[in-house]
C-alpha cells in the first residue's frame, strides 16, 4: 500500500471505528469508571460490555463546563481536545472502551498543545494498565 504521495507505506490506524459520545447515560457510565487527571484536561474511562454497541469501536465524548467560561471559551476547549483525541487515540486507544475527555478552567484553552498530546498519551497508559 502507497501513502499520498506514492513514496512510501501508510500504517493503518489501531483504531478501527471512532464513534462520539452523544448520550447522557454513557457520559454518566464513564463518569463512574477510571480517571486520570492531567494539568490541562481529566481522562475517564470505562471498558464497555461485550452486549452493548458495536465492541469493536471506540467511542469518545468531550465535556466542557460553564466554569470554563463563555460559550466561545467552551467551544475553543473543545475543538482542541477534539484535536488531541484525534492525534492520540488512534495509536493508544483499545476497542470496546468509551472516553470522555473533560476541560479544566483556566488550562485546557490554554495550555501547550504537545504537552497535552503527550498527556493524553501517558493517561491513556495508565488508565489501560501501564506504568
Amino acid at each position: 500500500m502507497q501513502g499520498q504521495d506514492g513514496r512510501g507505506a501508510v500504517k493503518p490506524p489501531a483504531v478501527s471505528v471512532c464513534l462520539t459520545l452523544t448520550r447522557r447515560a454513557d457520559f454518566l457510565r464513564a463518569a463512574q469508571a477510571r480517571r486520570q487527571g492531567t494539568t490541562g484536561f481529566l481522562l475517564q474511562a470505562r471498558e464497555r460490555r461485550p452486549e452493548e454497541t458495536d465492541p469493536q469501536a471506540v467511542r469518545i465524548g468531550y465535556t466542557c463546563s460553564k466554569k470554563l467560561g463563555n460559550a466561545v471559551a467552551r467551544n475553543r476547549a473543545k475543538r482542541r481536545l477534539r484535536a488531541i483525541a484525534r492525534a492520540v487515540l488512534p495509536g493508544h486507544a483499545r476497542p470496546g472502551w468509551d472516553y470522555v475527555l473533560v476541560g479544566r478552567p483556566g488550562a485546557t484553552a490554554t495550555h501547550d498543545f504537545a504537552a497535552m498530546t503527550a498527556e493524553l498519551a501517558r493517561a491513556l497508559d495508565r488508565v489501560h494498565g501501564g506504568k
